[in-house]
C-alpha cells in the first residue's frame, strides 16, 4: 500500500484518472525515491517494475555496439517508465535510468499486467500516452538533426524545469553532452554563453535557469510542440 495521499498524485497521468480508477489502483503502488543514475531497467533483462515519476527525469537510452550511448527519450511527471510492459514485451535492448533525482509511484510488472487491461480507464489513457511519447521521440530526432546546440540545450532545460517543478536541478556538462549527442566541450561553450547572458547559472553540477522567458525565446519550436501534445493528452484526452 502506498503512503501517497489518496487522489493527490503528482504524476499527471495518474492525476488524469477518474477518482474511482485511481483508488482502484492505489493499493498496488509503492512510493519510492529515485536516486541520481539509478538504473530502472537494463538491456535484454526482464522489466520488473513500471514507474510513474512524480518529479525528476528518467532517460531512455539506446546503446551502440561500440559502447556509445545516446538519449532517445525522456520521461517526467507527464508519463510512465516501463511502456514495453504495456505493449506486451518483457525486455528491451535499451536502458532507462534516473537522470534527475525525484520520487515515483512504482508497481510490479506482473500486477500491472493484471490490473491494466483493455477496457480499463488507465488502458485507454496509456494508449494516448504511447502516441504522445512517440511524438516526443520523433520531434527530438528531427530537432537533433536540424537545430543548433544552443536551441536544443534550451529545449532540454525547459522540459526539465517543467518536470521537476523547479528552476534548479542537478546536471553535469558531461551528462548533458550524452543527452544531446554532442561533445562535453560543446556543452561547456554553450553553457558559458548562456551564463554570460544571464539566462542560467551553473556551479558544481547545479544548473539554475535564471531567465526562463529568454530561454524560451532561444529554444526551438520543438519545446512548444512537445509540451502542447502532452497538455492535449492530459487536459482533454477525449480529443487527443
Amino acid at each position: 500500500m502506498s503512503s501517497q495521499d489518496p487522489y493527490n498524485s503528482k504524476n499527471r497521468l495518474l492525476a488524469a484518472l477518474p477518482k474511482e480508477e485511481y483508488e482502484r489502483l492505489l493499493p498496488n503502488f509503492e512510493l519510492i525515491s529515485l536516486e541520481f543514475k539509478q538504473m530502472l531497467y537494463v538491456p535484454n533483462e526482464p522489466i520488473e517494475y513500471i514507474y510513474f515519476p512524480e518529479n525528476g527525469v528518467v532517460s531512455l537510452i539506446t546503446i551502440m555496439e561500440n559502447g556509445e550511448s545516446i538519449e532517445v527519450g525522456t520521461v517526467g511527471n507527464e508519463g510512465m517508465v516501463g511502456l514495453p510492459i504495456f505493449l506486451g514485451a518483457t525486455t528491451i535492448p535499451g536502458e532507462a535510468f534516473s537522470q534527475v533525482p525525484g520520487s515515483a509511484m512504482r508497481m510490479k510488472a506482473e500486477v500491472f499486467r493484471r490490473e491494466v487491461i483493455p477496457g480499463s480507464v488507465i488502458y485507454g489513457l496509456l494508449q494516448r500516452y504511447t502516441q504522445a511519447l512517440f511524438n516526443q521521440i520523433s520531434q527530438s530526432t528531427a530537432c537533433n538533426r536540424l537545430h543548433s546546440i544552443e536551441e536544443r540545450f534550451c529545449r532540454w532545460m525547459l522540459m526539465t524545469q517543467d518536470r521537476v517543478g523547479s528552476n534548479e536541478f542537478t546536471m553535469t556538462h558531461e551528462f548533458l553532452g550524452q543527452m544531446l549527442g554532442v561533445r562535453r566541450a560543446s556543452v561547456s561553450v554553450t553553457a558559458a554563453v548562456l551564463q554570460k547572458a544571464g539566462i542560467i547559472q551553473y556551479s558544481r553540477g547545479k544548473m539554475t535557469i535564471t531567465d526562463s522567458p529568454q530561454m524560451q525565446n532561444i529554444a526551438c519550436e520543438c519545446y512548444g510542440i512537445i509540451k502542447t501534445e502532452y497538455d492535449r493528452l492530459l487536459n482533454n484526452s477525449e480529443k487527443f
